[in-house]
């Protein structure tokens, strides 16, 4: 079944990645930010023409001249103000991208759209008002809709990262959608990958394929907050970046790395699964009241280092390879706003399923 796609709010391309590996093909990007938008043609040289730049609002000509073309709609409206990393301002000029991507879909009339944004549009009192809307302009479009919080882990990204995602398909029962999505989506669980999983297939640190890196340096905070673990709410380190823990899947990674907010690794743990964790005995010691912040700056290891720009990607599942435009902290930024490919892949693939499967329910 070929399947015309329409991309918006394209970023790098993360989210693309999954439709593309579902079968869908691409016919109109847009992605206002330059860098990632040079990203996501990096990575399709055949396809440069397709990723228009700028505005949405500008490209509705364009659109109109799509619909008869465009089976499938995605996206992923920037988030940040519905995040709770942010304000969580509903005046945001970014919480009505949400609409702008609804408007698009009643231009288009698509068989099926995807909607992605950050779990707390799914899950927040604050935003009911919001998801009551975006049903109502689904239901006035003629689209059965449904509405998902995934974690990536479950899709084999070796990062805890939770999304909502809405997804609408024209004239399907709500109940029905929701049934045979969720029945898809089950077929394509994954066990947990491991951060040393996902990294073992990277050349080490500082060989050709993963050289780039942050030089933010590592300084230890000098009024830390204390959990159980180091790994677990403790906030060692200045500028938030938290320690990542080798042998588990990763926190979620923050979009505002390249500086202090870059996830922190240790080299020789790396390389070595049973060699000296100090970030632990640290915080071990601190916690026992055995050594101050300021004493044990003076030791930290050369060995501790900032989450490279490939190690980064590795933890949103792009593919190995997989090309960043601009400077080093909008590579970084780019990685960190992307939905994760494995997911996306997921939620693709079975959003597509229940397409396939409503086809032959309606040929009945």
């Amino acid at each position: 079944m070929s399947l015309g796609a329409v991309s918006l709010f394209s970023g790098a391309g993360g989210l693309d990645v999954g439709f593309e590996l579902a079968g869908v093909e691409l016919l109109f990007a847009n992605e206002l930010d330059h860098d990632a938008a040079e990203s996501w043609r990096l990575n399709r040289p055949d396809a440069v023409q397709t990723m228009a730049e700028g505005d949405i609002c500008d490209y509705q000509e364009r659109l109109k001249e799509l619909a008869s073309e465009t089976d499938v709609v995605f996206g992923g409206p920037p988030c940040q103000g519905f995040s709770v990393a942010g304000k969580m301002d509903p005046n945001d000029e970014r919480s009505k991208l949400v609409w702008a991507f609804m408007s698009s879909v009643k231009t288009l009339s698509p068989k099926l759209f995807v909607m992605e944004n950050v779990k707390a549009l799914g899950a927040l009192a604050k935003w009911s008002d919001v998801r009551t809307r975006l049903i109502q302009l689904a239901e006035e479009s003629g689209y059965g809709h449904a509405s998902f919080i995934l974690n990536a882990a479950d899709y084999g990204v070796p990062q805890a990262r939770e999304r909502f995602f809405f997804v609408g398909l024209k004239d399907a029962p709500c109940n029905w959608l929701h049934a045979a999505i969720a029945k898809h989506l089950e077929n394509h669980r994954l066990p947990l990958i491991t951060v040393r999983e996902a990294f073992a297939g990277l050349p080490r640190f500082g060989m050709p394929g993963n050289d780039k890196g942050s030089t933010a340096e590592i300084r230890l905070a000098k009024n830390p907050i204390l959990r159980k673990s180091p790994y677990d709410g403790s906030l060692l380190f200045n500028g938030h970046g938290r320690p990542i823990k080798l042998d588990s899947v990763a926190k979620t990674i923050p979009a505002q790395m390249g500086g202090n907010h870059t996830p922190i690794v240790d080299q020789a743990l790396i390389d070595d699964p049973s060699g000296f964790d100090w970030v632990t005995n640290y915080h071990e010691r601190l916690t026992r009241g055995l050594i101050t912040p300021d004493e044990a700056q003076l030791e930290i290891p050369s060995t501790l280092r900032r989450l490279s720009i490939a190690e980064a990607a590795a933890l949103q599942s792009f593919p190995d390879g997989y090309l960043f435009y601009g400077r080093q902290n909008k590579q970084y930024r780019q990685i960190g706003n992307a939905v994760p490919c494995k997911l996306a892949f997921a939620v693709a693939a079975s959003a597509i399923s229940a397409l396939v499967d409503f086809d032959h329910k309606l040929a009945k």
